[in-house]
């Protein structure tokens, strides 16, 4: 009988074991756990040592991933600053919705006092993250400071209070604009 006549078989896993006898957790993690591990990694040593002194592969040493797995994510360490930078804007605005989600959609100087006092809030509790995100890793561009997600939402509520007749705002965006700017 030739190698090419024997019926071929599956090859059978058996799982590492750990001294406590139960079996290691799997080397393979969800796409989003990865890059949550990367970017909570990046973030960790950004703000310990900074941008500047932090390379690629103190990033995936930190994460306990092989330096290829950055690249599957990011084509470089400006990338990752970038995607930073959004995560950090996603989470500024989900603390300033969980605030505005306890309010009547109608108190409108109830929800803009709130918009207020939780974005400044939320930027002191985080402001040395900000820093290092928006100034010590790159100049603020014009992109960054008129056109994000937080102020698109805080136009969206000057607005939508104009239009209730809470309050006249002739341009809700360069208002947001203008506020946002406030509160750095």
């Amino acid at each position: 009988m030739t190698a090419q006549d024997r019926p071929r078989r599956t090859p059978v896993r058996k799982p590492v074991v750990k001294s406590a006898g139960k079996p290691a957790a799997p080397r393979t993690r969800p796409a989003e756990e990865r890059l949550d591990q990367l970017m909570t990694a990046a973030q960790e040593l950004f703000l310990a040592h900074g941008v500047a002194a932090t390379s690629v592969e103190h990033i995936t040493a930190r994460a306990g991933v092989a330096k290829g797995t950055f690249y599957l994510y990011f084509a470089s360490k400006d990338e990752m600053l970038h995607a930073l930078g959004e995560r950090f804007a996603h989470d500024h605005l989900a603390a300033i919705s969980r605030v505005l989600g306890k309010l009547r959609p109608d108190d409108w100087e109830g929800r803009l006092a709130a918009w207020a006092k939780s974005s400044v809030a939320s930027y002191l509790d985080t402001v040395r993250l900000h820093d290092m995100l928006f100034h010590e890793a790159r100049t603020p561009i014009r992109r960054g400071l008129v056109d994000n997600i937080v102020i698109d939402h805080l136009g969206g509520l000057l607005a939508a209070g104009a239009a209730a007749k809470a309050w006249k705002v002739e341009d809700p965006r360069l208002t947001a604009v203008f506020l946002f700017s406030g509160v750095h």
